[in-house]
Order: structure tokens, then sequence, then C-alpha cells
């Protein structure tokens, strides 16, 4: 199915052509990926963090540790090789917001144990089910991240290779390449090189589509927005924002915390206030909060009671896609709704939620938004009232 077909962005022939292109060239205007080396029935790989791995080639069972490691198995299609996984996958969640758990969950929960979520492996653990590759990875820059000493240390304690690389994310160009690249270096082990320049050029697509929309929007034109209640390592309040939100970038919108940093940031409600944002964008993973957390705090925070948005009816709700790490079909798929909102004229051919399930087809294999958005009470993509 060509990831454009319902909206004629772009055509089946066009999103091809990009293909070709990458395999052709190996890049995608972002660093290249690991290398690899044939021999008989192995692979030599160059991972991630420039280690050198030798690996059946292709293997016939892995596992992945470690935060959005399975996410990438799933995305090259290849979930059906993984024998065991780590807690997280096991366990019941009262609000599940990872697309891919959704969508294969049950297959899943019924593996053995690996370790504990966030790259804590028990190498006993995975020993007992002699996987002949694990792949590992985590969050880039932050404490659940991973590096080549842990990688080699599990490799010296299983005797099985391990393929590691940073998680990367779309919001900057070097962890864009960290992203591709650990794509790539996946692809390389499962023989899965092809469907990982798919990806690729899916992405790099779907960014050219939203830049064609927005880009020649005036400075003077362009919306002034906010995100709150954006979820980091669990759920948050109105306060919780990120300044380098990859779809306000996308669509350009102004976001008054832009300067704060580029990752997460929790602002002051005074300079919320002040900056009083024509728009309001909710993640809605804040009603994980007791009361409700962001919106609750909109409804009946006196502090927050002059904010325009909040008077005149601009609150909207964006699904949460940092859920053990970055769900980028989710990242991809607010982006279009955040478009539609704040530019409908340049979106009138796209339908948000039907964009949504396209996209996640392509990634996943299943159109789950309504799964998903029904977690979250299906405030996603919607005018939350006050």
């Amino acid at each position: 199915m060509s990831p454009f077909r319902s909206t004629g962005i772009l055509t089946a022939a066009v999103l091809a052509a990009l293909v070709v292109l990458m395999l052709a060239t190996g890049c995608t205007g972002t660093e290249t990926g690991p290398t690899v080396a044939q021999s008989g029935q192995t692979a030599t790989i160059t991972d991630g963090f420039g280690r050198t791995v030798t690996v059946p080639s292709p293997p016939e069972s892995v596992v992945c540790s470690g935060s959005g490691c399975l996410r990438y198995l799933v995305y090259l299609q290849d979930q059906d090789l993984v024998v065991g996984v780590d807690d997280i996958e096991k366990k019941e969640q009262t609000i599940e917001g990872r697309p891919y758990a959704l969508a294969y969950g049950s297959q899943f929960k019924g593996l053995p144990l690996i370790g504990e979520f966030r790259g804590k492996d028990d190498p006993e653990k995975i020993l007992a089910i002699s996987p002949q590759v694990i792949f590992k990875t985590g969050s880039s820059g932050t404490a659940y991240g991973t590096s080549a000493a842990e990688a080699e240390k599990l490799q010296e304690k299983t005797g099985i290779p391990v393929v590691a690389f940073p998680y990367g994310s779309l919001r900057n160009d070097a962890e864009k390449a960290e992203m591709y690249g650990g794509l790539r270096a996946m692809g390389q082990v499962l023989g899965r090189e092809d469907r990982a320049e798919e990806v690729i050029a899916y992405i790099e697509a779907t960014m050219a589509d939203l830049e064609r929309r927005t880009g020649e929007i005036p400075e003077a034109e362009q919306k002034e927005v906010y995100v709150g209640g954006v979820s980091s390592a669990g759920a948050h309040g109105i306060i919780s924002t990120e300044p380098a939100y990859p779809p306000f970038s996308w669509v350009h919108a102004k976001n008054v915390a832009a300067g704060l940093g580029t990752a997460h940031a929790d602002v002051a409600k005074e300079a919320l206030v002040d900056w009083d944002p024509g728009y309001i964008f909710i993640d809605v993973g804040t009603i994980q909060m007791e009361g409700g957390g962001a919106i609750d705090e909109l409804k009946n925070d006196a502090a927050l009671a002059g904010l325009s948005a909040a008077k005149e009816g601009r609150i909207y709700g964006v699904l949460p896609y940092n859920f053990y790490n970055t769900n980028y079909e989710t990242v991809l798929a607010d982006a279009y709704f955040v478009g539609k909102t704040l530019y409908p004229d340049r979106f009138a051919d796209v339908d948000p939620i039907k964009k949504a399930d396209e996209i996640y087809t392509f990634f996943l294999g299943k159109p789950v938004f309504g799964d998903l958005n029904s977690q979250y009470r299906n405030f996603g993509f919607a005018e939350i009232p006050l």
C-alpha cells in the first residue's frame, strides 16, 4: 500500500524512487549506517558504537534489550524472530501507549523473560533461551542509554553476539542519524536492508510533505503554540513541555517554549500565562495523573484562567509519543493533526485520523489509531472541552 494513497501527497512511483535512491547511495542526507561483510553463514557487522560483531546471517532467533529496541524489530517486520522479552512486555498496563504493543502485545506476553525493562538484562535468563543475536539500545542522552562497554559486558557474559546502537530521535540531524543508523544495523543483521531503507524513505518523505505544505508560511503568519502535559518517564502536568517538539517544527508553528533546550523542560505557570499562546496542545498521557493532570489544571487552576486558548476553545489533544522511548509513527501522525488544526487550508486534503492509521499501517502492519486513542478517553486529535 502506498503510504500516501488516501491523500494523494506522493505517488507510489515517487516513494519507490526515494527508496531506490537511498539504496543506491546508502544515505538520506545524514550520516550513513554501519557496514557489514558477508562470509558464508555469518556476517561481520560494525554496530552503532563502532564495535565489530560477527553474527549468524540471517539469525533465526533474537532478543531485544532496552527501551524501544523491540519497536525497531516490529518496524522491520521481523517480530516473529523474537524469543524472549523484558518485563515491560509482559505487564498488564492500565494504559498502553505503545502502538507496537497494541499490535503484537498478545504475542510478546507469552515469551520468556530476559530481564527488567530499560536494558537491565539477566544474562542467565538470556542463556536459558539461547537466541542467536542480542540487539541492545536505549534512550539517547539519558540514564537509560546504552554503550559499547555495556554491550561488550553482556556479550562476554552470554557468549552471544550483541549488536548495540543509540536509539536516536527525530529532534535534530545528529539524533536522526542515530535512529537511521540503528535501523540499518538491525536491518543488516536480519537481512532486512530493503525494509530499513523503506522506513527511512517514508520518514524523509513525510517530513518533506509537511515542509511542502507549511514551509512558505511567512513568520508573521505562523501560529503561536504550546504543548503541555508532555510525557517523560511517566505522566506530567501542564508545565511539562518539549521546547523542540517536532510536530511544531515540522509545520512551522512558533513554540513559545523554544529556547529552553531540546528535550523535556518544566516551565513556570506565570511564564505560560505571560506567553498566552493562541493554541495549546495537551499530551493526553497527562490523564494518567491523579485528578486528570493538565486538563484538570486548565479547568480549575485560577492562575491559568486568563489563557486566551482556554477561554476561546483552542485546547486540543495530541497522542503521547514518549512511551518506552519514541514511538515514531505517533509523532508523525501528531504532526498532521497539529498542521490541520493550525493551517486547515494547507491540510484540506488530510483527514488526520485516516492519515494516522495510514502511518500506523506502514510502520506496524495494523491500523491501531482507534485502539490507541481509546486508551486516552478519545481525547487525541480532538478539541478538549473545558
